[in-house]
């Protein structure tokens, strides 16, 4: 999906020394997404306000609201890995992108350690696990696509250590679980995975 020319001028700023405000960061993000639609046909741009006013509701800082608003942007490749990287961010909000993109062909369990490993980034996948699993959002999809899409965010959340939150949104509870006895760290992850290069209506 390409980026539109007035997204280019906003795209511009990024070798600046001054750091992006949240507000900048998320005219950029509805602007990348304008064009994208999810399963169920509704604007992509709901979903990624959605997901970063979770971060916001559950505490998290301004690099995760940050991250949340991004969280999708290299994955769906509407915005490039070499524009995240030369963009004025903080490393953080940089590292928690990268973490929460999961590469074409990429499994559950690689993607679901990287996130793990990488700080702020699980409070992020937790708004965006809790808005994709509202009940009123998947009402919307067939009811294949339903059952396959509930059986993989529960998969997810059971990886992340993370209980199925309550409430319309998901919102409320569903903190991390805490680690099993004897639990260990397991090998490190691997490095990020390359960007998708399709961008169809994704993730319901």
């Amino acid at each position: 999906m390409g980026r539109s020319g007035s997204a280019a001028a906003a795209y511009s700023r990024v070798m600046s020394e001054q750091m992006l405000t949240l507000a900048e960061v998320e005219a950029i993000a509805r602007e990348a997404h304008a064009a994208q639609r999810d399963k169920a046909g509704r604007p992509y741009v709901e979903h990624i306000a959605a997901v970063a006013e979770g971060v916001r509701a559950r505490g998290g800082s301004a690099d995760q609201i940050a991250a949340g608003w991004l969280h999708d942007t290299v994955e769906d490749d509407v915005l490039s890995r070499e524009w995240l990287q030369q963009a004025a961010l903080p490393q953080p909000v940089k590292e928690m992108v990268l973490a929460l993109t999961k590469g074409e062909g990429e499994d559950l369990e690689t993607y679901t350690r990287r996130i793990l490993a990488t700080p702020g980034a699980l409070l992020v996948k937790q708004s965006d696990l809790a808005h994709n699993s509202d009940p009123a959002r998947l009402a919307l999809l067939d009811e294949a696509t339903r059952n396959r899409l509930t059986k993989k965010y529960a998969r997810t959340r059971e990886l992340l250590g993370l209980t199925a939150e309550k409430g319309p949104g998901g919102g409320g509870g569903g903190g991390p679980r805490p680690p099993p006895r004897g639990g260990g760290g397991g090998a490190p992850p691997p490095p990020p995975p390359p960007p998708r290069r399709d961008a169809p209506h994704k993730k319901g």
